[in-house]
């Protein structure tokens, strides 16, 4: 069973927001949508009644494993032209959130992102899909050999001419005879290298105080991805978020440069160097780096 809620056309409408990142992230899609060309705003008007014409929503199945672990995924299927966003949207957009209550047996949960494609509209870099999106899942059922039910919510920006903040919902129980399935197997062939798989040999982070928080900078000894780069640094803390990263290379050394700012009003909490998540998104391929030590 999948339902679907619709938000259209301004922030205001959209799911109300806490403090910190994510009105930090509405606000963003506000000034993005603000810089929109004037067709955008004849566009917003001629909106379609119903999400479901926008982007639908359906889990996967992909069976039982031998280690008693079930593998899913969540499919987003957009209207042709549309895009949504990466778990870290660039400088315009809203990252997705997900809520899974009401779901049953989960014991643990992992997610696989596919490498995502770094996009330019007015003037705005930001990073996502377009078309479709499959998000494979890895769940670890509490009590194994009884069922496992994925109910909860995704909130999410998908995006055109105009940006759509909207909610998507959706009711499953997994199919634990269901054979090996081929959409979630090119999914997670699609995810970004390790960084051992893409021949880095070293990652060293610089920190540096701010006016308003805490710089950090990047070193990365690595091959080429392919073309122009774009680095992408993730705080790995709830309590802080990145603000856009800049991207250059020095011979065999990628440079990435960010500011880290706190989530909520107050003091700035401190940085773990092993918690920064560097992904680096080239032409040829993308490199998921966990960590980095002082440099």
């Amino acid at each position: 069973m999948i339902a679907c809620k619709t938000h259209f056309a301004t922030v205001a409408s959209a799911p109300k927001l806490a403090l910190g990142l994510r009105s930090l992230m509405a606000a963003a899609l506000a000034l993005f949508a603000a810089a929109l060309p004037p067709q955008a705003t004849q566009a917003q008007s001629a909106l379609p009644n119903s999400m479901d014409e926008l982007v639908q929503v359906e889990i996967l199945d992909g069976g039982l494993s031998s280690d008693g672990t079930y593998t899913g995924a969540l499919r987003l299927t957009l209207q042709e032209g549309w895009k949504t966003y990466w778990r870290a949207p660039g400088e315009a957009g809203i990252p997705p959130r997900f809520t899974w209550r009401g779901s049953r047996n989960v014991g643990e949960m992992s997610m696989t992102w596919p490498a995502p494609q770094v996009f330019s509209t007015s003037g705005y870099q930001t990073i996502g899909y377009h078309d479709q999106l499959i998000l494979p899942l890895r769940i670890t059922p509490e009590k194994p050999g009884r069922p496992v039910r994925l109910k909860g919510r995704m909130e999410l920006g998908i995006c055109k001419d105009v940006c759509v903040p909207s909610e998507l919902s959706f009711d499953h129980q997994l199919d634990a005879g269901a054979t090996r399935n081929p959409a979630i197997v090119a999914a997670l062939a699609s995810r970004p290298y390790s960084a051992r798989e893409a021949g880095v040999s070293a990652s060293t982070c610089r920190l540096k105080p701010t006016k308003y928080g805490i710089e950090v900078e990047a070193r990365i000894t690595m091959p080429s991805a392919g073309g122009t780069e774009v680095a992408v640094i993730e705080a790995g803390s709830p309590h802080l978020f990145a603000g856009a990263t800049t991207t250059h290379r020095r011979g065999g050394i990628l440079i990435a440069t960010s500011e880290l700012l706190p989530a909520n009003v107050g003091a700035l909490p401190s940085v773990d160097r092993s918690q920064l998540r560097i992904t680096v998104l080239g032409q040829k391929h993308a490199v998921d780096i966990s960590g980095c030590s002082a440099g």
